[in-house]
């Protein structure tokens, strides 16, 4: 008599049962496109307003860090890559079915629509560097004149470039973490609140710093309400998305989920912001670093965790 074994189930190494592909390069990539487009946005937004005087820290420094947040993230991204060398080939064709080749021409035209940006400011931002003369200055001088152009241009950018970070995830329906619809908007909302923080964090501008505090208390609410959705979402849904749930409330990100992303990161900023419109005085790097934190660590949990869960074969 001869005896066989027979085993089901699938093990594909790196992805399935679990994703073993993206790691903390790819969390900071979402964190700083995020929190780039938000600072786009209230820049763009508040140009286009006619607004550019009472937000000086959102139209002028803040743009500088935004290429340092995009540099970085591109550099992030890249390290991840597996085929470095063949990167140039998401430029030679544009699938609109995938998020990911959405991304990566939003990620092109913000990148240097953001430089070109900044260059507008060339000469107010570094005043002892200030181009006098040759085509560089007419080029400075058109792009002045443009500005508002550029911001009209900037707007939807930046709303996709936030959204997108999110759709990225939920085109994914294998991992039923990520399989939500409500991570667009979270994620942009995110990205809104991380901008508005980075900006608070800068400026040296009372009445600015107010305006954004203002802001970004409007926004954590949301912010708020949504991951409040996404839970009941997903409570309310299949097993398997309870299966998912069950890592995010008592599981092993529990902690990092609602200690440092609900509690230290949105509830904590929320009450110190309310407590200085109030007219107390705060630290005001306290909440906008506690966001900044929190809205990394948020994307770390979503990453890691996401890749945890999986569909019953």
């Amino acid at each position: 008599m001869q005896e066989e074994l027979f085993i089901s189930g699938r093990n594909i190494p790196k992805i399935d049962p679990s994703l073993e592909v993206w790691h903390f390069p790819i969390s900071l990539y979402l964190f700083l496109g995020g929190m780039a487009a938000g600072i786009i946005f209230f820049a763009s937004l508040f140009t286009i307003l006619g607004k550019e005087k009472k937000v000086q820290t959102a139209i002028k420094p803040a743009m500088i860090i935004v290429l340092f947040a995009l540099s970085i993230g591109l550099i992030a991204l890249f390290y991840d890559l597996t085929h470095k060398l063949y990167v140039w080939r998401l430029y030679t064709t544009l699938r609109v079915e995938s998020p990911m080749s959405w991304g990566a021409w939003v990620l092109l035209f913000v990148t240097v629509a953001s430089f070109l940006w900044v260059f507008s400011y060339f000469s107010e931002l570094f005043p002892k560097w200030s181009i006098k003369t040759g085509w560089l200055k007419n080029f400075e001088r058109y792009l002045i004149n443009h500005r508002k152009q550029l911001a009209i241009i900037l707007l939807p950018l930046s709303i996709i470039l936030g959204i997108y970070t999110g759709i990225l995830l939920s085109a994914f329906n294998a991992r039923p973490l990520w399989n939500n619809a409500i991570l667009g908007p979270l994620f942009l909302v995110s990205g809104l609140s991380t901008g508005a923080a980075c900006i608070i964090l800068f400026s040296r501008d009372h009445i600015e710093r107010k305006l954004f505090s203002k802001i970004d208390l409007a926004l954590i609410i949301i912010e708020l309400a949504l991951i409040a959705h996404m839970l009941m979402g997903m409570y309310a849904g299949s097993a398997v998305q309870l299966e998912a749930l069950d890592i995010l409330i008592r599981g092993e990100y529990t902690v990092m989920f609602f200690v440092f992303v609900i509690l230290l990161g949105l509830m904590v900023p929320a009450l110190l912001e309310s407590i200085e419109l109030l007219g107390f005085k705060v630290p005001v790097a306290i909440p906008a670093l506690l966001i900044l934190i929190g809205g990394l660590i948020f994307r770390m949990v979503m990453i890691e965790a996401g890749q945890l869960t999986r569909y019953l074969y």
